[in-house]
């Protein structure tokens, strides 16, 4: 069975098709989709037929979408399902007509899978491919490389999306602020946030929750899950995130659905927003985590939402997330700390809590602006004095 790296080179080589289009740090925006789509493909090929049928016998009944949904996921024996006739196969059996058919096919999908596309804005560049001339051959390409998971397990294939990921976010470092972290860094994380507790994830049963409320393309969620998974295969460990660049959670939730992680039943562990107006795991079960993982955008002013954090501020106090004070507003990472630290699990071990870990990347300036008395110099005062602080370590 060939190994990732085959697949890998195979997806990297139908990029250099779009070289003249698309400048390759704008690859990502059609490689990612496409990869998405072709592994949903594959894990629906089995049941496809089934799923029309079911289709078929509920499509005209006064079911809302939603029970649709629910009935033909049984059928696909997945999250997610595809109603279209067509697939990757059948879509290359038109080429005059494919970029309709294509649109179509991605229609097909339950909502899910539909709202990830959305977000991806992917019609956007089904038209340029086509006016391009490559939209076919693209296609075509794709349909060739076989994705099944009796060819590439989902462990596997998270592994090639991650890589993929991140070798498409190394080409386009001009925005690798945005929401890349390199993967040596995320890995230091995740040591310092698990390293005390190697006995309560050795004991059978654990279950443990993580937070990355800037989760971009789920770089740290997926890191998290392969230190359990090579140090702690008997624990499990559900992991949220939540981000505001449309691209990026699409991608993340890609990521998410694809390896089918165990989330406890739901498939909406990566959520869209933004933290700060629109807090998506603000309400139990989900506002408490034992760990929390972020690498804040640097330097991002919060003008935009001034107007809500200075009222949460000053109604809330610490009832609400901002209660130690807010930074000036041309840096927001000092809010983001915060909201975090309002995550926290209380430390009741009796009730099967035992508190929460916190690693957060950030630049040097939250560390040492604003003078005695500011906001910045209140928030740092209100971590010490709390005893949260427990180390920095400062990289090159």
């Amino acid at each position: 069975m060939p190994d990732h790296g085959y697949f890998e080179n195979l997806i990297w080589q139908i990029a250099d098709l779009l070289r003249g289009p698309y400048r390759p740090p704008q690859y990502e925006r059609v490689m990612l989709p496409l990869t998405v789509l072709r592994r949903f493909d594959s894990v629906l090929a089995p049941t496809k037929a089934k799923v029309l049928a079911e289709y078929d016998k509920r499509k005209d009944t006064k079911l809302n979408d939603d029970a649709i949904d629910r009935f033909l996921n049984r059928a696909a024996g997945q999250r997610f399902h595809n109603h279209s006739p067509l697939d990757f196969q059948r879509l290359k059996g038109d080429p005059d007509h494919i970029e309709k058919h294509l649109v179509g096919y991605i229609k097909g999908f339950s909502a899910n899978v539909r709202r990830i596309f959305e977000f991806f804005e992917f019609e956007n560049e089904i038209e340029k491919m086509r006016e391009a001339n490559v939209l076919y051959l693209v296609i075509s390409k794709f349909a060739d490389v076989d994705l099944h998971p009796s060819r590439v397990p989902n462990a596997e294939m998270g592994r090639i999306f991650e890589n993929l990921i991140r070798r498409f976010n190394e080409l386009a470092n001009e925005t690798a602020g945005d929401h890349f972290t390199p993967r040596e860094v995320i890995r230091l994380m995740v040591n310092l946030l698990f390293m005390h507790d190697d006995e309560l994830l050795a004991t059978p049963g654990t279950v443990r929750k993580l937070l990355d409320p800037a989760c971009g393309t789920g770089g740290m969620l997926a890191e998290a899950q392969n230190y359990l998974r090579d140090h702690h295969q008997e624990a499990r460990l559900y992991v949220f995130g939540q981000d505001y660049n449309k691209r990026a959670f699409a991608t993340a939730a890609s990521d998410m659905l694809m390896k089918n992680v165990d989330q406890n039943g739901g498939s909406d562990n990566v959520r869209f927003g933004d933290i700060f107006l629109d807090d998506q795991f603000g309400d139990p079960p989900y506002d408490r985590f034992d760990y929390l993982l972020a690498n804040p955008p640097f330097g991002v002013d919060w003008k935009k939402q001034r107007k809500e954090i200075e009222r949460e501020h000053s109604k809330m106090g610490f009832a609400g997330r901002f209660g130690a004070g807010t930074p000036r507003v041309n840096d927001g990472s000092l809010l983001f700390v915060q909201h975090m630290i309002s995550k926290f699990e209380p430390v009741r071990p009796d009730e099967q809590k035992h508190g929460s870990r916190m690693a957060v990347v950030l630049s040097g300036s939250p560390l040492f602006t604003g003078s005695a008395g500011s906001g910045e110099s209140e928030i740092r005062k209100w971590i010490i004095e709390n005893d949260w602080l427990v180390s920095i370590v400062a990289l090159p």
